[in-house]
Order: C-alpha cells, then structure tokens, then sequence
C-alpha cells in the first residue's frame, strides 16, 4: 500500500475567527493530498478529464483531532481505502509537524462520464490506473 505525503503551509486566510483552520479547508486539502497520491502512481487526474471523465466525491467524513494554526505546518497522507468496480474511497490522516493527529478523513468517489453522468468502470477506462489502485488499496475487497 502506496501512502503519499504532502505538506501544507497554514495561510492566515484558513482560519476562523478563533485561529483555528477553518473545518472546510480540510476538504480542500484532502484534494491536495489525491491529486499528490495520483501523481505518486504515476496518473494525472487532467488525463481522465480530457478524455471526458469526471470523479466526483458522493462521500465524505471527517473527525477532527487537534486543531491546527496559522504558520503550521500540516501534512495530509493519503491512501486507497478500498477500490472496487465503481467506487474507490480514499483515506487520510492530516497530521501536526510533531505527528500528532489533527483530523481523519475518507472521502468516496464514483467515475462518471462528463457528458451524462452516468458511471463507467475505471477497469474501461484506464485498465494500468485500476491495476494501480488494486494493487496499493489497503482493504482487498
């Protein structure tokens, strides 16, 4: 299993009134972090737009930790919980620069095709990036 890394540097514009990150950026870099996991695997997600796919997110759960502040600095890992012939959910962990937790998340994504929206497998679509997925998800279903 393929665990990517990448690191965020806390902007002043991320946090709320109490100098916490807003709980919404959290979504935000969680895309950071699949949009690092792809590119880790060796795909990019603008190849399955430009071939008329979109993977929208139909799921997400976070539970925050700690909070973390301006001027931090956060890192977002990122896995393949699971990936089956039309869904694939993705796990994170966003971590303090001293490896505390500061939140978990999974998001669920569907592959759908842009014009009409109606779900395709990514074994029709990209068979090398499925094979990627099955062979780095964490659970094997």
């Amino acid at each position: 299993m393929h665990i990517s890394e990448k690191q965020i540097e806390i902007r002043y514009a991320e946090t709320d009134q109490m100098g916490v990150v807003y709980h919404a950026n959290y979504i935000i870099w969680l895309e950071i972090g699949r949009a690092q996991l792809i590119h880790d695997l060796g795909f990019a997600y603008t190849k399955l737009e430009d071939e008329g796919y979109l993977s929208p997110v139909i799921d997400v759960s976070i539970q925050y930790k700690a909070a973390l502040r301006y001027g931090q600095i956060a890192t977002v890992r990122t896995w393949i919980e699971s990936h089956s012939r039309l869904r694939t959910t993705y796990g994170y962990e966003v971590l303090h620069e001293d490896g505390t937790v500061a939140a978990t998340a999974k998001t669920v994504h569907t592959l759908v095709r842009k014009d009409n929206f109606r779900p395709i497998s990514l074994s029709k679509v990209d068979p090398a990036w499925d094979a990627a997925y099955i062979e780095n998800m964490r659970v094997q279903e």
